[in-house]
This record gives structure tokens, sequence and C-alpha cells, in this order.
């Protein structure tokens, strides 16, 4: 059983007015300051002694002085003021100030293969904000789970949430080197079928996946794979360790192809992979280290995809 506790039900322009009223000796000073009459700082004392039940100030013709109690009370509500005034003063810089600490969820392909360099430039530019990464195939809610954004990949939008839509992701064929030593890159898509696949995400049996080559040709190739993995980032250490032909979103691939480790096969087919979109709590205005990474996020895959950023979707 949990006992019951007095509250103080006063308002907090009736707690301010009784400290002005202690800290410059007369109700008149006090109402000047605060550019109230008389009367209406007077009626908030009484109504504070109301809600406590104590006498705070002794009244007197001229003067008023505050009780014991009065002072006794007037010390907890300065300090208790003064902690308010600084949370205020913090959530106000939240706003404007970038720090802080920042919780950051995303797919554990993308967590893996592009943000590890991406929050290390970041932690450069913004040391003063400290970064939880959240790897995750499983879509968080942001709420719940504290989070401040999400780079989700994927068409679906989430209600409730704003989200901007940062690029639009392709999934192209590629392969190591060595495999290609062993095995010359297929010159067609029927090609394909002489070759090791490994597919993400695929059912058993015989599969197929729809490639465009971007001008408006479409082919549906059946494939059979050699390797069936459960994310992107096992299908990339498959496809650089030469297993065969990785199917894989260009974001992923990206680094291995920038060092030599990996070469795309049969440009310029590849399967539409869906949006990128970072999605972030509604609200008036996100915080300043929410909004100072999400534009870091926007403008690292501006420059590592060489695309146009895609106009914000949500407000």
């Amino acid at each position: 059983m949990v006992a019951k506790t007095e509250t103080f039900g006063g308002g907090l322009d009736d707690l301010r007015a009784f400290c002005a009223v202690v800290d410059l000796g007369t109700v008149t000073a006090a109402a000047a300051s605060r550019g109230e009459t008389k009367g209406s700082l007077s009626r908030r004392i009484s109504r504070l002694e109301a809600a406590l039940g104590a006498t705070l100030m002794a009244r007197h013709p001229r003067a008023v002085s505050p009780t014991a109690e009065g002072l006794a009370f007037y010390a907890k509500v300065q300090e208790s003021l003064a902690l308010l005034d600084e949370a205020a003063e913090t959530a106000r810089d939240a706003r404007t100030v970038p720090a802080g600490h920042l919780r950051v969820t995303t797919s554990v392909d993308f967590g893996i293969e592009l943000m590890p360099g991406i929050v290390a430039s970041f932690r450069r530019a913004y040391p003063q904000i400290t970064v939880d990464m959240i790897n995750t195939d499983a879509r968080l809610d942001l709420a719940a789970n504290r989070i401040d954004l999400a780079l989700r990949l994927g068409d679906t939008e989430e209600t409730g949430y704003r989200a901007a839509l940062f690029l639009r992701l392709w999934i192209g064929l590629y392969a190591a080197p060595d495999y290609l030593a062993r095995r010359p890159a297929p010159m067609s898509l029927a090609a394909l079928a002489e070759h090791d696949l490994i597919l993400s995400r695929e059912r058993p049996g015989a599969l197929g996946i729809m490639l465009s080559d971007g001008q408006g040709r479409t082919e549906q190739v059946a494939l059979s794979p050699a390797v069936r993995a459960s994310d992107f980032a096992t299908v990339l250490r498959l496809t650089l360790a030469g297993t065969g032909i990785g199917h894989l979103p260009s974001a992923v691939a990206a680094g291995s192809v920038a060092n030599g480790a990996l070469v795309r096969v049969l440009a310029p087919w590849a399967t539409a992979g869906g949006a990128l979109r970072a999605v972030s709590l509604a609200g008036r205005e996100l915080p300043a280290r929410v909004r100072v990474f999400r534009e870091h996020v926007r403008s690292e895959m501006m420059k590592r995809f060489a695309v146009e950023p895609d106009q914000a979707e949500g407000t």
C-alpha cells in the first residue's frame, strides 16, 4: 500500500511573486518588478498561505516580513525554482545547441557496412555528441525505445513520425576479382544460370529476381542460388571471399567497389531496392543533435553515391 503524501498545488507565478516580496522587502517593490498591482500580488501570497495552511508573511502597517515558516519555505522554493530554470534552459538549448546523447537505429547491413565511416566523421565534427548505434532488422518503435533517429530501408511509411527521403537504392550484381579469375564474368542475364549466385532473404527452391537496365527494359531471371544468407552483410562477406556473384545494394557494396575488392557485373542491370529514409519523432522542432546528425548522414550519402538529395517527406 502506498502512503499518501501532501503535495503543493499552487502556481509557479505565485511562488515567484512570494520570492520577489522576500527579496525586495515590500509588496509595492515586488509588484513593480513583476508589472502587477499590489492587490494582485497580495492575493498571490494569500493563495499560497491558504494552499499551505501556514502564514508565510507577517503584515505590518508599512511593510511585510517573512515568518520563520516563510523563510524556510523561501529557501526551498528558491532552490527548486533555480533547478526548474536550469531544466528549462537545458530544454531550450537542446533545440539550438548540438550536444548530448544520440540513439540511432538501422538495419544490420547498413549498421555494419555503411554507418561506421559516417559515425566516425560525425564524431570528428561534433565530439560533444555521443552516439548509441542499435543495429537490428527489427523495426523498433522510436518512442518506446527512446530512439532519436531510425534509418529505414523500404517503401513502407510509418504513421505518427516524420520521414526524410535520402535516396532510392538499387541492388546490383557484384563479384570478387578472385572469383572472376576462375569464372569469367557473365556477358548476358541468361549466363547467370552458369554461375554461383549468393542471394539474401530468399525462399528455398527455384527463385527469381527482377532486373532492370534503367532504360525501361525489365527481365525476370529465374535463379537457384548456391548460397542463401539472412542479411546483405553476410552476402557481402561471402562475395568478398570469392564464393560467387552477390546480389547487393549499391550502398553496401560501395566501399568494396571503391577499393577494388569487388567488381560490378552485368551493369547497368539491377533490382529496385526501395528507399532509404531517416525517420524521427514528430514534433514542432527536432533537437539540434538530431538535426545535425540527420544532415551529416544526408551529406555523406550524397558524396558517396553521387546522387542529388531527394525532397524531404513530412515536416
